[in-house]
């Protein structure tokens, strides 16, 4: 496919699989506590078929909100001498959000820096395979907001951005699958991480609110709002990244030193 021969496919393809997999996190715990409820000889197979199922549903979505954002003629328009804006099915959908990451990523930035514990999911009455199953599709589905967004997101007017989104979360998926209880562990040992991807969401949703608010061709006060170029995200992202690296190999030369 041409769309594999341009450098911003891999860049937002390896991006947002990193990203998918750094937010999957909390998924990976909730399925695993839902998991544990039953026998031990049936936890891995609940796991790996939820999860399957999961990854079906999610993409699933990438093309219920894609469908959404193709739809681009303005429903509602505002002119005044302040204001000019012409909303649109796509404008509101990547403003709305931008505004969710913005919420999402502070109060989990919050949860964190509170030292706040996991909070447990509560035990059922009954628990049965296909209980479980369920409770682990509906866990995803709650988890997929974030995710979704920030594929539209990292992708929103790159050439072929849907076939981009799906085979990133088919990537991010099968490696939770493979390998749930190492990423786990590792995300926790670092919890530098975490705040990384946190706030990387962050930017990402600023720049949607932007994005929306370009597509809308918002003025105010005659002054066009302009979408910010996902170029800048990336360095943004790939110089964090790097220092991050650093830093890790520090600490752990650290480690071995004194020892």
């Amino acid at each position: 496919m041409e769309i594999f021969l341009q450098v911003d496919t891999w860049v937002a393809l390896l991006t947002l699989t990193f990203l998918e997999i750094v937010l999957g996190i909390d998924n990976i715990i909730f399925v695993s506590i839902t998991a544990n409820k039953l026998p031990v000889e049936k936890r891995k197979k609940a796991t790996l078929l939820g999860l399957t199922l999961a990854m079906i549903t999610r993409i699933g979505l990438l093309f219920s909100v894609s469908y959404l954002i193709a739809m681009k003629n303005p429903f509602w328009e505002i002119h005044n001498s302040w204001l000019e804006i012409s909303l649109t099915s796509q404008s509101v959908i990547l403003i709305l959000g931008g505004l969710f990451l913005l919420y999402k990523s502070t109060k989990e930035i919050h949860h964190k820096m509170e030292d706040s514990q996991t909070p447990e999911v509560k035990p059922q009455k009954a628990v049965t395979f296909s209980s479980v199953i369920f409770q682990i599709i509906l866990i995803d589905i709650v988890f997929s907001f974030d995710s979704i967004l920030t594929a539209v997101g990292m992708t929103n007017g790159v050439n072929g951005a849907l076939t981009i989104m799906i085979i990133a979360v088919v990537i991010s998926m099968i490696i939770m699958m493979l390998f749930a209880s190492p990423v786990s562990n590792f995300v926790n040992k670092n919890p530098t991480i975490q705040m990384l991807a946190l706030s990387f969401l962050i930017l990402i949703g600023f720049m949607l609110i932007t994005e929306g608010a370009h597509l809308s061709h918002t003025k105010i006060f005659n002054k066009p709002i302009g979408a910010i170029p996902k170029g800048y995200l990336y360095f943004a992202i790939a110089f964090s990244l790097g220092v991050e690296a650093l830093n890790m190999r520090i600490r752990k030369n650290r480690k071995k030193s004194n020892k």
